[in-house]
Formats: structure tokens, sequence, C-alpha cells
């Protein structure tokens, strides 16, 4: 099994999670199963626009809010 020589962590709603590597906002909401579906996400307590998750790293230590938003009345 190889190892990824730069694991990282970063907190995820409130809970320390790892990643192997520094990935993009749209690349971690993929592995979570979050990919395309409507989600709010505050990267280091700041509201990040769906258009801009491409382009956003995630780096070590970064502190992510991810909240589904579900219909409902």
């Amino acid at each position: 099994m190889e190892m990824n020589p730069n694991p990282m962590t970063i907190i995820l709603n409130g809970t320390p999670h790892q990643l192997a590597a520094p990935v993009t906002l749209a690349a971690l909401l993929d592995s979570l199963g979050l990919g395309g579906k409507p989600v709010v996400v505050e990267l280091n307590e700041v509201a990040v626009f769906p258009r801009d998750y491409a382009l956003t790293p995630v780096t070590e230590g970064a502190r992510l809010e991810v909240v589904s938003l579900a219909a409902g009345g």
C-alpha cells in the first residue's frame, strides 16, 4: 500500500479530518459524496460560491463547515 508523503488535517464541521494531500474544494466535496449536491460551504469562516469550488484550494489546517440543503417545511 502506497503512503502519501504529505498527509494533512483539516477541521470539517468541527471534527478533524485527514486528507492525503491538498485538494480543491470541489474534489473534497466529491470525495464526501456531496459533489453537485446543494450545499453551503464556509472555508475559514468565509462563504464560498459554488462556481468557485473547483478553484478553491483546501490546505493544511483549513476549517470547513459544510451544510446540506434540504427542501421541507
